[in-house]
């Protein structure tokens, strides 16, 4: 079995690297700038007996997009039968703010990279097997990082969220689209990872206002996709794993404030 992840050098990346080296799977570990961490991966994944590799890749160049996977299956010395699109451009704008060249790039990276990896992983010759019921196995897993907003639309991080929600169309649509061959699914991760530009206290004052007045840690994620490696019967499907926020009902209104 052979997995490549997108963005997997470091954060919710590495650690979905690493639960799949945990599952029997060698890795390919895409990078862009941060080779160094990348690096790291491959040694910890190596280290638990695995094969790995670091494949680079700008995923907003179309050539390099269309590469990738070749490129990853070249290095683990076969097909990939698992794709993680992890990688993601996160950037503020809103409806007036929004410009070409950010909403170029969330949908570069955020949709058309994934896009292209998909058709790639399709095109692959995996088996179809069937199971003791003569009913057919899939050959391979497809796994969108998406976000738990698209379930609880806000109009911040305007192309970010159009984006993501566009990626979580073409989740559902591939499922359709590519079965029985493959299956494709999404997690919708909540306040799991203080961002670049977010204080501590702001982390964890979002954290505390989920449903479940928790937020997730990169162990749940890393969970529902090992979940999703198993769940043979389960395609089109998004796991939010995010404390509940995506149900959050404590609007200003309804707290009696504005």
């Amino acid at each position: 079995m052979r997995a490549l992840v997108t963005g997997a050098g470091k954060r919710l990346g590495r650690v979905m690297a690493l639960r799949l080296a945990e599952h029997g799977y060698d890795v390919a570990v895409h990078y862009n700038s941060s080779q160094h961490e990348a690096e790291n991966t491959v040694g910890e994944i190596c280290a638990l007996g695995r094969r790995a590799a670091a494949v680079r890749a700008d995923l907003l160049s179309e050539d390099e997009a269309q590469g990738l996977l070749p490129a990853a299956s070249q290095a683990l010395g076969g097909p990939i039968t698992c794709l993680v699109n992890n990688a993601s451009i996160f950037e503020h704008d809103s409806a007036i703010t929004a410009s070409r060249e950010s909403w170029d790039r969330h949908m570069g990276s955020n949709l058309r990279a994934p896009f292209v990896l998909i058709q790639n992983m399709a095109a692959q010759d995996l088996d179809v097997s069937v199971d003791a019921n003569g009913e057919p196995l899939s050959g391979g897993l497809v796994v969108n990082m998406i976000d738990q907003r698209v379930r609880k639309l806000t109009p911040n991080f305007f192309s970010y969220t159009l984006a993501k929600s566009a990626l979580w169309t073409l989740t559902q649509t591939a499922a359709q689209a590519l079965a029985p061959q493959l299956r494709v699914n999404a997690i919708g991760p909540g306040p799991t990872l203080a961002g670049p530009r977010q204080s501590l206290d702001d982390f964890g004052h979002q954290r505390a206002q989920t449903v479940l007045q928790r937020g997730a840690n990169p162990s749940d994620v890393a969970a529902a996709l090992a979940y999703l490696l198993e769940a043979r019967a389960v395609t089109g499907q998004l796991i939010c794993v995010d404390g509940g926020q995506h149900l959050s009902w404590k609007t200003p209104d309804a707290m009696g404030r504005e």
